[in-house]
């Protein structure tokens, strides 16, 4: 395993993909040194495409074994998403990662999840990635935490309420009467 700690029984995901209709990148995170070169991840998600673009897995999270790699995919739109996982991890768990990372996007995206809202909202869904899994560790899998917490980073306290949702202006409410209680 080429993982800069070793984590035990831990769960380690080795890379989370989301690729358009035809297996181009639109945001991808690699946390293992298995694919090393920029090529060898290219060449890695136009194959695990190639192999699954035939499937049905629209409505439900489906399971590849893939190279030594266990691959949970999942198919929205234009859009696929995929976890990966070492051969010895648990399905399941992988699976309970896709879905928290679907369901943070489709929060996020305003349940329009296809590739055009995706790229206009990139930053978004790079954060969301960056909550999901810190080097291969698990860190969330609850999708509306973690949209919450994407959220919370792409707030600007700067910005005028009238700019703001009723959620982010809420928000800025609770912080001003909090700072002005504790004067």
């Amino acid at each position: 395993m080429a993982f800069p700690l070793h984590y035990g029984s831990c769960p380690v995901v080795k890379n989370i993909l989301l690729l358009d209709s035809e297996g181009k990148r639109v945001a991808v995170k690699y946390y293992c040194d298995d694919w090393p070169t920029y090529s060898a991840k290219l060449a890695f998600e136009k194959s695990i495409f190639t192999k699954t673009q035939k499937t049905n897995a629209r409505t439900e999270a489906e399971i590849a074994m893939f190279d030594s790699n266990i691959v949970v995919y999942k198919f929205v739109q234009d859009l696929h998403f995929f976890v990966t996982g070492g051969d010895d991890e648990n399905e399941l768990i992988l699976a309970t990662v896709l879905q928290g990372f679907y369901d943070a996007v489709t929060l996020l995206l305003r349940s329009n999840v296809e590739q055009r809202e995706a790229l206009e909202n990139l930053d978004l869904i790079l954060l969301c990635l960056d909550e999901i899994v810190d080097g291969g560790m698990i860190l969330e899998t609850d999708g509306s935490v973690i949209a919450g917490k994407v959220a919370s980073h792409n707030m600007d306290d700067g910005s005028p309420i009238s700019e703001q949702t009723i959620s982010q202006a809420l928000a800025t409410a609770r912080e001003h009467l909090t700072r002005s209680l504790l004067r």
